[in-house]
């Protein structure tokens, strides 16, 4: 019996909604967020890096990121990356300090952002469903080869539905809440 970790098939569910929340955070809303920011890499002293790691990303407005970039020479490339990334963003440089303003969003824009939500949640899913079929497998398995009961295969059964079903719940409730979030003006 020690081959079922129902601990394992929750965590890895857990990490499921965790991935979701992250793609969340880096969903532009229209209020400032540091995390906005976080998926972008700037070429810096000859290798890709991360933005966080050339300068200092702060929200000194609720509509405008600051990054304070450490090293004078790297301002320009820290500003192209911010410019050059998918996220609409216009940076101002003013020193090593670069202000970015986060623009209104057009209701088509928000219309648009909700889908990209919606399809990250459905990904969300899927990854806590698949999870839930390699526990029902093993079951399935541990059962044929004689190591569980049919009894004690259902009540796991139960207890694997009861977890997808809370992980989907909670799937749906930061899908909710980022819908709200982003329709809001």
């Amino acid at each position: 019996m020690a081959d079922l970790d129902l601990d394992d098939i929750e965590r890895r569910m857990d990490g499921a909604v965790n991935a979701l929340r992250t793609e969340f955070a880096g969903l532009r809303t229209g209020r400032a967020s540091a995390s906005l920011l976080e998926p972008i890499h700037v070429e810096a002293y000859g290798a890709r890096m991360p933005l966080n790691q050339v300068g200092t990303i702060s929200v000194p407005e609720p509509r405008m990121i600051s990054v304070q970039v450490w090293d004078r020479s790297m301002t320009k490339a820290v500003e192209r990356a911010i410019r050059e990334s998918d996220l609409g963003l216009n940076p101002q440089s003013d020193g090593q300090l670069i202000r970015v303003p986060l623009p209104d969003l057009s209701e088509e824009r928000r219309v648009e952002l909700v889908k990209v939500a919606s399809k990250y949640a459905e990904s969300a899913r899927v990854a806590v469903r698949n999870v839930r079929r390699d526990g029902m497998d093993l079951l399935k398995r541990l059962e044929k080869d004689g190591d569980l009961s049919q009894d004690d295969r259902r009540l796991y059964e139960e207890e694997i539905q009861s977890l997808t079903d809370r992980h989907v719940k909670a799937i749906d409730e930061a899908l909710g809440a980022k819908e709200k979030d982003i329709m809001q003006v």
